[in-house]
């Protein structure tokens, strides 16, 4: 029998959706906790645990709120046999955010004296280090809260059904690994469409750099292998109660062949029935891309 505990860190700016969230995975089953004090997760982990899941939201609004505090938190989970945790990041463009503090004339609570547009930027800027550990991120910008429920069903449903979710990252070895991947496969080997001029300024997601990088003799061997491989394992880590998966695919720049090869692998995996996302850092951080993007079932 599995001991093992589970916890999601649920956060993201004020506005972008933490507190549907909690509720909706309280729904499901989870032991919520809302506006967890930082000081009180060393007395919680040590503790006795929950018999079920727990989520515990995490809100900046808090005078102990720190990125680094959370992250050092991560850092110790990963080390003990007992404990599993993952982030959930509600994430939601500026734009929305202010029209949404607009329509319901609410304060920002980190700028009550000024404008909302003030306190999201300074939300936005406290966050970013855990936005870019999360292991979920859901873009709630065109998202209505029925819709969000709904996604938040579809990651975290509690049940012997619940499938593996996978997400698959590209990023640039130029600005370091992501945190808290499971397996990376560096494809710096291939062919580097950045030194043709009609795709340089294209990236992974086009089908003109992913034709050039598919004519490396070495691409279709490697990627029938990084396929199968997948494929063998994600059944045997389903069977052993593992609930996220995370691949990830670097490069040079972060543009081009990561990018070609998260999306021909998040392809293939959906077409076999994966639930699977897709995150791109470099194009993310350009704003070449919104975020996370899922697919399957």
């Amino acid at each position: 029998m599995d001991h093992t505990h589970h916890l999601v860190f649920v956060t993201g700016p004020s506005g972008a959706g933490r507190s549907t969230a909690i509720n909706a995975l309280e729904d499901l089953g989870y032991e919520a906790i809302d506006n967890m004090p930082l000081r009180l997760l060393g007395p919680l982990l040590e503790g006795a645990l929950f018999d079920r899941p727990i989520a515990l939201g995490i809100d900046t609004r808090r005078h102990d709120f720190s990125s680094s505090a959370l992250i050092e938190t991560l850092e110790h989970i990963a080390l003990r046999d007992d404990i599993t945790a993952e982030v959930l990041y509600l994430d939601c463009a500026s734009n929305v955010l202010i029209k949404r503090f607009s329509e319901t004339r609410r304060r920002h609570p980190l700028a009550p004296a000024t404008t909302p547009a003030d306190g999201i930027a300074r939300d936005l800027d406290l966050l970013a280090p855990i936005r870019a550990r999360a292991d979920v991120l859901i873009d709630t910008s065109d998202m209505t809260p029925h819709d969000l429920r709904s996604e938040i069903g579809q990651w975290y449903q509690l049940s012997e059904a619940r499938s593996l979710a996978i997400s698959i990252h590209s990023f640039s070895y130029k600005r370091g690994v992501p945190r808290g991947i499971d397996m990376i496969f560096d494809v710096r080997f291939l062919k580097n469409p950045y030194w043709e001029s009609e795709l340089r300024n294209l990236d992974g997601r086009s089908a003109p750099v992913q034709s050039y990088i598919a004519t490396d003799k070495r691409f279709d061997p490697f990627f029938r292998q990084v396929s199968d491989l997948t494929l063998l394992l994600l059944p045997a880590y389903l069977e052993e109660g593992k609930s996220h998966l995370s691949i990830g695919f670097g490069c040079t720049g972060g543009q081009h062949r990561s990018v070609a090869l998260t999306e021909t692998l998040a392809n293939t995996l959906a077409e076999q029935g994966w639930q699977v996302s897709k995150r791109h850092r470099e194009l993310e951080r350009r704003g070449a891309v919104a975020g996370q993007t899922k697919l399957g079932k």
